[in-house]
């Protein structure tokens, strides 16, 4: 015979039994909750710190004296400066080459094209463009600040640059480049130079300088010409 203490535990045992498991369970909750916790914190703040390390180089450019921001150039732009690079060869350096569009463009029409830009992600997406487009080996990126770059060995320069940097800009090309060169300024004009050619409108338009003009090398080449024949 099965006696009823058997069957139905007393209060008293099962008052002890619940007091040994409820804080049990509860440890168990506590521990995975802040297992939780952990995690959530770990993948937050890792998600700051890729946004960090992605955004820092496009905010940095805007803290600088001369504020240089990234825009993409659009297809008429890109177009307006092939116009202007029609009939011209040798090197072809861009000036803040951005995603690396205008420099591409160039490589296709046969230049050996050159892009500095200062921010790295830009750099490596244009170096993946290039190679994409199967004009990697007509085409160099390079990270740096264009005021520590000489450009003197390129032919044809081009430029998207903002107002606030065209006059120092223009001071720096006139200094370096040879007679031969031509300038390509996309979005803003030279402050002092007179265009050789113009083309597009709005955003779009695009003006060539020939240095050649703003240096006297056609007069000191009439000269010497002229002494050769007399």
């Amino acid at each position: 015979q099965v006696s009823e203490n058997t069957l139905c535990p007393a209060p008293a045992a099962m008052s002890q039994a619940l007091a040994k498991e409820i804080p049990q369970e509860e440890g168990e909750g506590g521990s995975r909750r802040s297992s939780w916790g952990l995690l959530v914190t770990a993948g937050v703040g890792g998600t700051l710190v890729a946004l960090y390390a992605v955004a820092t180089p496009f905010v940095t450019p805007a803290l600088r004296k001369v504020c240089l921001p990234f825009v993409p150039a659009t297809a008429a732009q890109i177009q307006n400066v092939l116009k202007m690079l029609e009939n011209r060869s040798g090197s072809l350096v861009d000036i803040g080459s951005g995603d690396g569009r205008i420099v591409i463009a160039a490589a296709k029409k046969g230049f050996q094209a050159v892009g500095y830009e200062l921010n790295p992600w830009l750099v490596w997406y244009s170096r993946y463009r290039a190679w994409r487009d199967g004009v990697h080996q007509n085409t160099k990126f390079y990270v740096s600040d264009l005021w520590k770059v000489s450009f003197s060995h390129y032919r044809n320069v081009v430029v998207f640059g903002v107002p606030q940097m065209m006059p120092q800009l223009e001071k720096k090309l006139e200094e370096e480049l040879e007679c031969n060169a031509r300038i390509i300024a996309c979005r803003f004009p030279f402050p002092c130079w007179i265009p050789d050619h113009t083309t597009g409108e709005g955003i779009d338009t695009v003006w060539a300088y020939d240095l050649k003009h703003f240096r006297g090398c056609e007069t000191k080449s009439l000269e010497i010409t002229s002494e050769t024949k007399s």
